[in-house]
């Protein structure tokens, strides 16, 4: 069984769902593709797609997103240490900056 949440599912079916959920203008402004801008369709996205790793992975990731199967803002990763405590205060300076 592979461990690839999208296993089975088609770039056309991905590009389907998100075009009916997000509509073509949407679509090309979250990814910055030509063919999801100038007189898109399903057929020459997906020509295009299958030729072009980086687009379709672009792709994959949204589509990723809208499962919710991945966090909203790809790329950033929620790191605990940067998490200010509840006691600390977020308007002071750091120690080097401070005023005596």
């Amino acid at each position: 069984m592979s461990n690839d949440p999208l296993h089975g599912i088609t770039l056309e079916r991905m590009l389907t769902e998100l075009v009916n959920e997000y509509g073509w203008e949407d679509l090309a402004f979250r990814i910055r593709i030509n063919c999801f801008s100038r007189d898109p369709s399903i057929k020459s996205s997906l020509k295009f797609l299958r030729k072009t790793f980086w687009a379709r992975a672009k792709v994959e990731d949204l589509y990723k997103i809208h499962l919710g199967l991945a966090p909203k803002e790809p790329g950033k990763v929620k790191d605990s240490k940067l998490k200010p405590d509840s006691d600390s205060n977020l308007d002071s300076k750091p120690p080097e900056e401070q005023e005596d």
